[in-house]
């Protein structure tokens, strides 16, 4: 009884006054097959987004070779994605919250599908940025919007847990496949048919959606559509934070692949500019909730030490999960003289320990103390960067380098679930998107701030290094070296907001009575 008591204190929602009609139905039996369906459905849309990732990976030498991009342009069909999803994903959560959950999960259903197939129709480099970017959009569409469904439209308890935990697994899962599958057919078919088949199979998923999407309860007028959008939308907050959002992630893109660009007046203007934007969020917010008007993301949630917590864990932990995918693919392959495919099977044990960990979390979250299951999670995870920190190049695989890949994504994959319980019970029904969308922005941020930190430490490092030349193996050893103490102090940082922001929470993802 006390550990109920005590969580319902810490994680209280926010809820601002507003006429606006709630449109999400209520839970699904928990035994209803369709609830298995909506997440497979949900799954789905997730899984070929992420695969489309992969094949871009996987499939960029041959891109390269076929669409003639220009060298400043060679990361740009990987990068771009990411660039918009996370500028995208704030205004996407805000609109499905107004519009309804199931219209925007078929919206990004359908761009999904027709930027794929333009994907792999694209005949110059530019086009296909453009249509990677597009699917960067339907990502950010889909992902906000399969967050409220799950939690407004599953049962409490279990289902909702596992719910939440099959999208985690979902997008690395897809990656992989991507990878996999995606190698097989840039080899023997070519990479455009890679890209045909994710538009086919998620065609498939979109016919399956219109059956499997719970429908909007109270079907309203579409003049009491347009109304809502109009009055429920803090418009201007929304564009100011996207905007920021947007400069700050296309600086740190260029600063990733050049760190020389910093240098740039260009770049040192968005930066500035892109700082600027958080004080005038911060007023903007203020100035809203004084009137009463509709506001994105109130200055007091960042008073409620749990969400503040999770968002700081959520950036951190992504930002060392993808930091050290790149950087052990890397090592591997720069250090240790490995081809690209070696690499990736020696990096394949943190994809399935992704899942299994995901699929574990739904089943055992409720049933232990939220901070002891982040702060032994993240224990388990800091392992992974400090084994590769103290790593020799010389030792065998199974030494160091496949624990380091075992226990990679333990930390991020755990905040996942718990970091959506707790976001969806801080934010009010009406506003599940919109907390979905909070949640995913903090961890594209991690990954493009991460990335820039990580840069700048490899290439310092990696001039200072005592050997002559720079681009050796031992060199670079130095420069990665750098970069794994520094991931390792990052996941303490992790442990310490753990313990901090979440001492106050007990048990989540508890069924409800």
């Amino acid at each position: 009884m006390a550990t109920t008591i005590t969580t319902t204190i810490e994680l209280q929602t926010f809820e601002p006054k507003s006429d606006h009609v709630t449109i999400n139905s209520s839970p699904l039996p928990v035994s209803s097959p369709r609830a298995i369906f909506v997440v497979a459905q949900l799954i789905g849309l997730q899984l070929f987004s992420s695969f489309c990732n992969g094949i871009a990976v996987v499939g960029l030498p041959a891109i390269i070779d076929e669409v003639k991009l220009d060298s400043g342009l060679l990361l740009w069909p990987t990068s771009v994605f990411y660039l918009t999803a996370g500028s995208c994903l704030m205004l996407a959560g805000s609109i499905a919250d107004v519009v309804g959950t199931r219209p925007m999960i078929l919206a990004a259903n359908m761009l999904l599908i027709a930027s794929a197939f333009a994907c792999g129709a694209a005949r110059s480099g530019g086009e296909l940025i453009a249509f990677r970017g597009l699917q960067g959009v339907s990502f950010a569409m889909a992902v906000p919007a399969s967050v409220s469904i799950i939690s407004t439209n599953i049962a409490y308890g279990r289902p909702r847990n596992l719910g939440f935990s099959c999208l985690g697994f979902s997008s690395p899962l897809g990656f992989l496949m991507g990878l996999v599958l995606g190698g097989v057919m840039v080899d023997s078919v070519g990479w455009r048919p890679a890209f045909y088949l994710a538009g086919a199979t998620t065609a498939a998923l979109g016919v399956f959606g219109f059956w499997a999407l719970p429908k909007d309860p109270q079907p309203r007028p579409i003049r009491t559509v347009f109304k809502q959008l109009a009055l429920d939308i803090d418009w201007v907050g929304t564009g100011i934070l996207s905007a920021g959002i947007t400069i700050l992630s296309y600086v740190l893109a260029m600063l990733s692949s050049d760190i020389n660009n910093i240098r740039h007046a260009t770049y040192i203007a968005l930066l500035v500019i892109s700082v600027a934007t958080i004080p005038v969020f911060i007023w903007w917010m203020n100035h809203q909730v004084k009137h009463s008007s509709p506001a994105v993301m109130p200055n007091a949630l960042w008073r409620n030490a749990s969400f503040t917590s999770v968002c700081i864990m959520v950036m951190l932990s992504n930002a060392v999960s993808n930091n050290m995918e790149l950087f052990c693919s890397l090592f591997f392959q720069q250090v240790q003289g490995l081809s690209a495919l070696e690499a990736s099977i020696r990096i394949l044990p943190a994809l399935v320990t992704a899942v299994l960990i995901n699929i574990s979390v739904g089943y055992f979250v409720n049933r232990l103390p939220v901070m002891l299951v982040v702060l032994i999670t993240a224990a388990i995870a800091s392992l992974s960067p400090l084994l590769m920190a103290v790593i020799k190049p010389e030792w065998p695989y199974w030494y160091m380098a496949f624990p380091a890949q075992v226990f990679l994504q333990v930390c991020t994959n755990t905040l996942f679930t718990v970091g959506l319980l707790i976001i969806s019970s801080v934010f009010p029904s009406r506003t599940q998107a919109l907390g979905g969308a909070v949640f995913n922005t903090c961890a594209q941020l991690g990954t493009s701030i991460g990335l820039t930190i990580t840069q700048v430490i490899t290439e310092s490092v990696t001039a200072k290094s005592d050997e002559v030349d720079k681009s050796s193996p031992k060199a670079l050893m130095d420069g990665y070296r750098a970069v794994f103490w520094t991931l390792f102090a990052m996941m303490l940082v992790v442990f310490v907001s753990g313990a901090l922001g979440l001492r106050r929470v007990g048990k989540i993802g508890v069924k409800q009575d």
